[in-house]
């Protein structure tokens, strides 16, 4: 009977999560939660998954849509990009950054068009999927500008005549290129946000805790490298000194007299500098190894 109940207890507690069913930021995603360990079914066209080893519930739904499901309880969290939850302006609270899905909203122009700053979108018709979030930048702007607002296909209004420019999401510009036009300003900055219901109880709040240091631990360790040098002894002082580890490398004697192993961990962001620095500082045999996880 107590096992019975236990179990009952933790179907109850099951958070429910919301990703985008396809699009950008779907692979992205499913990979981030079984990164995490998290283990279920992603096959086509399925609406919802539960995980088999994490109080987790998978549903999955257009982009345009999670906010909203999030906000009304629907799902607890959700996975979206921050130009969607922007646009629909949805009650949720934002807890996490999540660093992938990159990209930002601009407005373009045909390439052969003259383009001195923002005020030359004054009375002009601009087509986007973005209304609200265009809106709310040309009014900060103080530019009046007649807004279409379409879905799909967006990059193709200036040349059929529907409208002067576009704002529409960029990642590289190929498309914009491919269509005759020129990216001319920012409206917007955008990835993927994790988001919650701002309503979760207790049990719910504590899931979504487990859930985060899975997500950061993942995240920590992609962005940093595991390195192990051999060092003569006469240098290590030196080189112990190049490597901002986490606390201290631990050091390690090594068959050969005179020789130690260092292993530490650096960031991604400093890696080629710090190698750099301490092979001429007399490091040799440099390995490096990628970390899966990382706990701090």
């Amino acid at each position: 009977m107590v096992s019975l109940f236990y179990f009952k207890s933790k179907v109850m507690t099951q958070l429910k999560i919301a990703i985008q069913k396809s699009g950008r930021l779907n692979e992205d995603s499913i990979r981030l939660l079984k990164e995490c360990g998290i283990e279920f079914n992603n096959g086509i066209n399925k609406l919802k998954a539960e995980a088999f080893n994490f109080p987790l519930e998978v549903f999955f739904l257009r982009d345009d849509d999670i906010p909203e499901y999030v906000a009304s309880g629907v799902a607890d969290i959700g996975i979206v990009g921050e130009n969607v939850l922007l646009e629909t302006n949805s009650d949720v609270k934002i807890i996490d950054r999540l660093g992938f899905g990159k990209c930002r909203l601009s407005i373009a122009v045909p390439k052969g068009k003259k383009y001195a700053g923002v005020k030359d979108l004054e009375g002009k018709r601009i087509a986007t999927t973005y209304k609200n979030v265009l809106q709310k930048f040309l009014r900060k702007e103080k530019v009046n500008a007649e807004i279409h607002e379409i879905s799909g296909s967006v990059e193709i209004a200036p040349g059929i005549g529907l409208a002067d420019a576009i704002c529409d999401l960029v990642s590289s510009g190929s498309t914009l290129f491919m269509n005759g036009l020129k990216e001319v300003e920012t409206v917007l900055k955008s990835e993927a946000l994790l988001v919650a219901n701002k309503n979760l109880d207790a049990k719910q709040l504590e899931i979504v805790e487990r859930l985060l240091f899975r997500i950061r631990s993942v995240r920590k360790a992609k962005h940093n490298k595991y390195i192990l040098l051999n060092a003569p002894n006469d240098k290590l002082d030196k080189i112990v000194k190049l490597i901002p580890g986490i606390k201290s490398p631990t050091i390690l004697p090594l068959a050969d007299e005179g020789w130690s192993s260092v292993h530490s961990v650096i960031e991604e962001d400093k890696f080629w500098e710090i190698i750099e620095n301490l092979k001429n500082a007399g490091a040799q045999g440099i390995l490096v190894v990628p970390i899966e996880k990382m706990i701090v």
